[in-house]
């Protein structure tokens, strides 16, 4: 089914959108829709702006971080040995009672 057969298409109007990277996005929306302030780069993944000048800048990604790293955010070092010593010493009489530990 072709255009001539839908009926006419809306009015269009063109945006370029500039991403950190020096890409350039040409994107059609109509004369009535709101036209986002930043776009996708469909090259880069980065966002894009339609100010050529001053794109947007990536953005920061944060390293990944271990289970232990989460742990010793919420722990001091003394805090981590008492729990330690306390578990320890829980599973050392359960062992001395005869328990199975497993």
């Amino acid at each position: 089914m072709g255009e001539a057969e839908r009926g006419e298409a809306a009015p269009r109007q063109n945006i370029t959108y500039f991403c950190s990277h020096e890409h350039r996005t040409l994107i059609a929306f109509a004369i009535e829709a709101v036209v986002p302030e930043s776009w996708d780069c469909p090259r880069c993944g980065l966002p894009a702006s339609m100010d050529s000048d001053n794109p947007p800048p990536a953005p920061k990604i944060e390293p990944y971080k271990t289970h232990l790293a989460y742990v010793k955010e919420r722990r001091s070092d003394a805090e981590a040995k008492d729990i330690l010593n306390e578990a320890l010493s829980t599973l050392r009489q359960r062992r001395k009672s005869g328990d199975l530990i497993f």
